[in-house]
């Protein structure tokens, strides 16, 4: 089962690429373990990310509303490790 970890990015919202809609940023992660350890990093003050949940169905924003940028665990190293 996979788990993914869901977020608003402020900063990144209403510009790039995405201009005029809300960015969303998931990380797809193999254990409920995993998914916690991301949440606790993308709750910390210091990265400023909203609306950080954990689903266990892979999200699916309609692309009019919404910019959304999915990685993997492995690949998110600032936000993997505690």
């Amino acid at each position: 089962m996979k788990y993914y970890v869901t977020c608003t990015d402020p900063f990144m919202s209403g510009w790039g690429e995405a201009e005029n809609r809300i960015s969303k940023f998931v990380i797809e992660c193999d254990t409920y373990e995993e998914a916690k350890i991301v949440k606790y990093n993308l709750t910390r003050p210091h990265f400023n990310f909203k609306y950080v949940n954990i689903r266990i169905h892979k999200p699916n924003y309609p692309t009019d509303r919404y910019h959304t940028s999915i990685k993997t665990f492995a690949e998110c190293t600032a936000y993997n490790h505690l």
